[in-house]
């Protein structure tokens, strides 16, 4: 936690949190629909199919892999915040079995509001966590904004024949999830009420690292984060990138206790409801509660991976099946 004895609030300073407060998941589609531009032939992974993070190959055995990621404050705690936006960043290079390399700050801050020793905790708390990556910040950009904003451009590398795509999943596969989901939920009674949920920062601030490797070490292909779309939206947009559909069992899906408590007293984000309403076109889901779908679809920050393939120590939840592309059925 923070050294620093000032006590702003810092969710109060941002209409969302985290990564609830992305644009939703159809508008962003519509409006880059078509947007690729120019065909270069050593793009391995663009645009096309929304995957984590865009692969460039450099040469025989190297891509570069390159993302950014940046969102206004999860956690009334500066230094916290910070270290998850940073966290949540690189999760994008492990979701393609990449390693992380150098990163970059991006940082809006309201000068006129926030004082400069607090906005000092945010960047101390990503460049801690880049330190446990064993990665570099190596520069960055920050402008003067309406809403604190914090996050962080990451650069890696991977093997371009052991990506891990959300194009590339086989029907008849175990579903993994390495991360229990329900962050949002709790997140968004934190913004409310103030209270705090350990466990929550604790999975927001955990990298995927060890995850990743695991993945790559079991031949896996195919696999993304599950961040600001939710489990469902993630999932949905895996299968249909990959021309196949999945089954999830509701109930082998881990999650937080808290956030299971949290749904039911109403303190669901804007973005998981929209989540929602972006896929259940695609879902078949009789008989599972509202409340069920809910959390199935919040809006994950720093969530876990979402594999297809079976690795050991993490919950299986489901399988992939060779239906209708993009559908999902939960059980």
């Amino acid at each position: 936690m923070t050294n620093s004895k000032l006590t702003f609030t810092m969710t109060s300073y941002a209409s969302g949190g985290g990564c609830a407060c992305k644009i939703p998941p159809g508008e962003l589609e519509e409006a880059v629909a078509g947007l690729i531009g120019h065909t270069d032939p050593n793009v391995i992974v663009g645009l096309d199919d929304g995957d984590d993070a865009a692969a460039i190959r450099i040469n025989g055995d190297t891509a570069v892999i390159s993302t950014a990621d940046f969102f206004t404050p999860v956690h009334n705690d500066a230094y916290t915040w910070g270290r998850i936006a940073a966290v949540n960043a690189m999760s994008d290079v492990y979701a393609m079995g990449g390693t992380p390399i150098t990163a970059i700050n991006l940082l809006g801050w309201p000068r006129s509001v926030l004082p400069t020793e607090l906005m000092r905790e945010v960047l101390r708390g990503g460049l801690d966590a880049a330190t446990e990556a064993g990665i570099s910040v190596t520069g960055g950009h920050s402008i003067d904004s309406p809403e604190p904003t914090y996050g962080m451009a990451v650069t890696g590398v991977a093997n371009p024949d052991k990506l891990m795509r959300n194009d590339a999943a086989e029907a008849g596969l175990p579903l993994t999830l390495t991360k229990p989901i329900g962050v949002g939920i709790t997140n968004n009674r934190h913004k409310a009420t103030g209270e705090d949920f350990p466990e929550s920062v604790e999975l927001m601030t955990t990298l995927n690292k060890e995850a990743s490797e695991k993945a790559l070490a079991a031949g896996v292909t195919a696999a993304t984060d599950v961040t600001g779309f939710g489990l469902l939206g993630h999932l949905y947009k895996m299968m249909r990138a990959s021309g196949i559909s999945a089954e999830i069992d509701a109930a082998a899906v881990p999650k937080l206790q808290a956030a299971v408590d949290s749904i039911a007293e109403g303190f669901v984000s804007g973005g998981s409801r929209r989540n929602l309403d972006w896929v259940r076109p695609h879902i078949l889901a009789d008989g599972v509660s509202e409340e069920t779908l809910l959390l199935l679809a919040d809006a994950q920050t720093s969530g876990g991976l979402l594999v297809v393939g079976e690795i050991p120590g993490y919950p299986v939840i489901g399988h992939t099946t060779s239906g209708h592309p993009g559908q999902v059925s939960v059980k």
